[in-house]
């Protein structure tokens, strides 16, 4: 508890910007809150849809998974609760209000497409080895900031 005393717009305010809480066993993990770019927080989160807020946050899990992957890994998203696979995430958006959807390739090459409705969200993030041929890992959690840093 801290002793610091704040105004009621600083409370106001800091009541308003998300909050993410992590435990790891390993030191040096980060939370995905912690490279939140002001795109994110700068904009109350009631006044975001359900879906904006899903795929905003989402990045940031992404970006934060990939950070700690080696050069010979790119992220995947398992799918919970069912039987369709993996799929390597090559892109993400969202529909106002609730849906979401992940775009990719399957374990077999094959183009895939989610649309989940942001009530039913639960996915798994899975590092998978990068195809031999493709010179570097493909980073789609940076690609994904980049975009919300837009605006």
């Amino acid at each position: 508890m801290s002793d610091e005393i704040m105004t009621t717009a600083e409370h106001a305010e800091a009541d308003a910007l998300p909050r993410c809480h992590e435990v790891h066993t390993s030191e040096g993990r980060t939370s995905p809150a912690d490279a939140a770019p002001a795109s994110v927080t700068s904009k109350p989160v009631e006044k975001k849809s359900a879906a904006e807020w899903a795929y905003e946050r989402l990045i940031l899990y992404i970006q934060n998974f990939e950070k700690a992957l080696d050069s010979e890994h790119e992220v995947a998203m398992g799918f919970v609760g069912g039987d369709a696979g993996v799929l390597k995430i090559e892109g993400m958006g969202y529909f106002d209000p609730d849906i979401v959807t992940f775009y990719g390739s399957d374990a077999s090459g094959s183009k895939t497409q989610l649309v989940q409705h942001v009530s039913q969200l639960s996915v798994m993030l899975r590092a998978l080895p990068k195809p031999r041929a493709q010179a570097k890992a493909e980073r789609i959690g940076f690609r994904l900031a980049e975009d919300l840093e837009k605006g």
